[in-house]
């Protein structure tokens, strides 16, 4: 990023006189407005300030057929046999990863119960993500045991997936939930069979020397309605704890859960999010 400092403001303003926008005082600076300073490195209404790039917008799913992305999107699912390969099974510590076990089937990424959890080979951090999900439609259990599921933000916080729909549980563990840490503010589920979505920023947890030092932060829309906004993580989060054991990592793979139902999901992609720095 472009730091401009008064002083060097000050020596070329003598031998600028810039037009900076349509009704735009003549000020014979670059700009017409606040100064750049310490905290500030771009002045209010500089021209010279990197314009934003491009994006193509995506367009918005439906029940029967998924959306496109956005032109800058990394696609880890599409439907197809080829990004299947975008994934691998989850392995114990210290085992090598094998290819997953999760199938495709009419567009969907299906979970095989009992398979075990599976997780993106790619590995990255601070992100917007998409994933669309769908319980099954033959209704089986209440609570926990029905449609449940995970999405696994770095290989660690969860946001959980579970058929919500006239289905009460802990709040905690309530589709959208940031699992075992914060309940969504609604219950803005479809039907079990119809497709749900998720749409999620994620900033991760960041340590030094072993201390938390910015929390890390989620907000997540489902189906549209904002139910987790702007969420302190506490450094981490799960099943029955709130805080994570340990430095959370730079990057991680987006993992998806075997709970032991056959949830589907299809459209998944991300978009990746300016690191942040800590001072």
């Amino acid at each position: 990023m472009r730091f401009v400092t008064p002083t060097l403001i000050s020596l070329c303003s003598a031998a600028l006189l810039v037009t900076v926008g349509r009704g735009a005082p003549n000020t014979g600076l670059p700009f017409y407005g606040d100064a750049p300073d310490k905290n500030h490195p771009w002045a209010v209404h500089d021209q010279n300030r990197p314009q934003p790039k491009r994006v193509e917008p995506g367009t918005f799913s439906t029940v029967a057929q998924p959306g496109k992305p956005p032109s800058d999107a990394i696609i880890l699912f599409d439907g197809t046999d080829a990004t299947l390969g975008n994934w691998e099974a989850d392995p114990k510590p210290g085992a090598a990863p094998e290819p997953t076990k999760w199938i495709v089937k009419d567009g969907a990424l299906e979970c095989v119960p009992k398979s075990g959890y599976i997780r993106t080979k790619e590995q990255f951090g601070d992100c917007q993500l998409h994933v669309e999900w769908s319980a099954p439609t033959a209704v089986q259990g209440d609570s926990q045991g029905r449609g449940n599921s995970g999405v696994f933000l770095s290989g660690a916080v969860e946001v959980q997936v579970l058929d919500n729909y006239n289905n009460p549980t802990y709040a905690d563990g309530f589709a959208a939930a940031v699992y075992g840490t914060n309940p969504p503010l609604a219950n803005a589920l479809r039907a079990p069979g119809e497709f749900q979505v998720y749409d999620i920023i994620f900033r991760r947890p960041i340590y030094d020397n072993g201390k938390v030092v910015d929390a890390g932060y989620v907000t997540v829309f489902c189906n549209g309605v904002l139910v987790q906004d702007h969420t302190p993580l506490e450094g981490g989060g799960g099943h029955i704890k709130r805080t994570f054991a340990g430095p959370f990592p730079e990057k991680g793979p987006l993992k998806l859960q075997d709970h032991g139902n056959p949830v589907r999901f299809r459209n998944i992609w991300y978009r990746p999010l300016p690191t942040r720095s800590i001072v």
